[in-house]
């Protein structure tokens, strides 16, 4: 039975609504042993009918199998039916972080048995990614956060402080493992959570988080909008390999270049940036005789190359060097 303290509760009731409105029964949570990840797993065992803990062992520090065993002991204690380690091997392609991310989420999703997998990501957690995407430039989808729930992954904390999650630890008197890379400034993610973000909070007098969440929101369901007109457009004139630019030359910006979007990634393509899609977008709107524009995708030795030809947009494989 947990306490009705006021962390706890604002937790348990963060978690009560998201299951609510996902119709979350049986569910999975993604358990670290941090703060946020344990509020999370004590609030889930007492709100939904019955609940797994997974407990990802990445095994890059001395003693991280003890952590992991202690983190999933503590889930039982805290209601959960059942609680598993699974251990990975962290590759090193895109660096540590990226490849830390990428074997965990494989991980939990082979585990999770088509169950729903809870992530305790935080408001925090949100106002950094916004400011990464930010950073990159990429458009308005790289701004877009991260859902509440983008199956299979449910974040029913995005609305909560991580300070909440610290105090619900408090309250439940256990104390979160602290792992040393979320204090290394090796990763920019620590330095936005060190330095930039408090930065913002003091200069600008507060609210900075939940303000680039609410820009996050806003801007993803604008985007949602776009997203099912252009695939509408494309429902109508996407049957063939190639793209017929009179039929969206008319459209607008945003709408042209999401078809483009949708038409390349049915192509093969991959990582699509906002820089590749305005190239592409040029051989239609900015024709000048230019020639193809390489877009990610395509198999080792080769690339995948947009090009313009008889009035279509045509999507060759192409030996060479893969793109960027």
């Amino acid at each position: 039975m947990l306490p009705e303290t006021p962390a706890i509760l604002q937790v348990r009731l963060a978690v009560r609504a998201w299951l609510e409105l996902h119709r979350g029964d049986d569910v999975v949570v993604a358990l670290s042993g941090g703060a946020d990840s344990l509020a999370l797993t004590a609030a889930a065992a007492a709100e939904a009918d019955r609940v797994r803990a997974l407990v990802v062992d990445h095994g890059l520090q001395d003693g991280s199998a003890a952590v992991a065993q202690q983190a999933a002991d503590r889930a039982v204690q805290l209601g959960c039916a059942s609680a598993e380690v699974l251990t990975v091997q962290v590759g090193t392609e895109g660096g540590l972080e990226a490849a830390a991310r990428r074997a965990r989420y494989d991980a939990l999703d082979t585990a999770r048995a088509g169950a729903t997998v809870l992530l305790g990501h935080t408001l925090d957690d949100q106002a950094e990614t916004v400011l990464l995407g930010l950073a990159r430039g990429s458009g308005a989808r790289s701004i877009w956060g991260m859902r509440d729930y983008d199956p299979p992954w449910g974040r029913p904390l995005l609305g909560t402080h991580a300070a909440t999650t610290r105090a619900a630890c408090v309250e439940l008197g256990i104390e979160p493992h602290e792992d040393p890379h979320n204090d290394s400034p090796d990763f920019t993610r620590v330095r936005l959570r060190r330095e930039v973000l408090p930065l913002l909070e003091d200069v600008l007098g507060g609210g900075v988080a939940a303000a680039l969440a609410r820009t996050a929101d806003q801007l993803r369901e604008d985007g949602a909008v776009l997203d099912a007109i252009a695939a509408d457009l494309f429902d109508r004139i996407g049957h063939g390999s190639d793209l017929d630019i009179d039929a969206i030359i008319a459209e607008p910006a945003a709408v042209r270049r999401r078809v483009v979007r949708l038409w390349l990634l049915k192509g093969g393509a991959k990582a699509l940036t906002d820089k590749h899609l305005r190239a592409v977008d040029d051989l239609m709107v900015r024709w000048r005789g230019q020639g193809g524009v390489a877009v990610g995708g395509g198999m080792p030795g080769s690339r995948l190359v947009t090009s313009r030809r008889h009035g279509k947009l045509t999507l060759t494989l192409e030996k060479g060097r893969a793109a960027n």
